[in-house]
Order: structure tokens, then sequence, then C-alpha cells
């Protein structure tokens, strides 16, 4: 083999064991990037909505819970804060939009929202700002609903 071929041929290896290590690595940063917070056990958080949090694409954040549930659950979701007007949105497992709520029937800004769970699996429970203005504290609460005896 030629001098030009062999360099040419150590070049190609070095690009190609570069560009796999490259192509490695962002693999990694990306399935780690997304990582909705479990809801706890009692199914009730208070947290703090931040620019830390998931751009929404269309100005504001959004912050994300997973909760698993089963067919023949009926919810109740309640979000509310006095820092900002919220939104909660519930997420199937197949990412279809299965409701969301702005505001609550009490004529405040907080969330109220009720579903009946058709399938089992992972759900996700998305808290946000009405026309993405808003960060602060807030109180997530899913309550599920026992039929009456």
């Amino acid at each position: 083999m030629s001098k030009f071929l062999t360099h040419r041929f150590i070049s190609l290896l070095a690009s190609a064991a570069l560009l796999s290590v490259g192509i490695g690595s962002n693999a990694n940063a990306q399935t780690t990037m997304y990582n909705p917070i479990e809801l706890p056990a009692n199914n009730e958080i208070t947290d703090v909505l931040s620019e830390k949090d998931i751009p929404t694409g269309f100005g504001g954040f959004a912050r994300d819970y997973i909760v698993s549930l089963e067919s023949g659950d009926q919810i109740v979701i309640d979000l509310l804060s006095e820092q900002f007007d919220t939104i909660i949105t519930l997420i199937a497992p197949d990412g279809s939009t299965l409701g969301e709520n702005d505001d609550g029937p009490d004529g405040t800004t907080n969330s109220l929202l009720f579903a009946r769970i058709t399938n089992p699996g992972s759900y996700i429970l998305r808290v946000r700002p009405y026309a993405g203005q808003g960060l602060g504290e807030f109180t997530l609460k899913m309550t599920r609903l026992r039929p009456v005896q």
C-alpha cells in the first residue's frame, strides 16, 4: 500500500472513530434528557415551576409527573397556585391528550380535571401556566374516586 493510501486509510478510521464516539455520547445525552418526575405514593406534591423545566415551544415552561393508572380508575386532578394561572393536562401512554383544564369551577385560576381511565399504563400529568406566562410554586394532587357501595 502506498504512503498516500495508508495515510488516507488511517485518517478515515480516525474520522469514523470520532464520529461513533460523538454519536454514542449524543445518544446517551438524549436518553437522559426527558425524565418525568414520579408522583409520590400519596399522589400529592408541592413543587416549583421554573425556567429549568421543559420549554413549551410557545413561551413558558412545563413540568411533567408520571403516574401508573389502571383500567376503570376514575380520577380527579387538582392543580393549585397563587403565583401563576395553571393548566393541567392528562397525557395517555400513547402521547394523546385525554383531558385538559385551565380554570376550575371555583372561579379561581386553579385547575380541576376529572377523567375515567380505559387503558392501564403510565400517564403524564403536565403542569404549565396559561398562555406560557408564569412560574412559581404549585400543588398538584391526584385522587382516585371510589364507586358508591
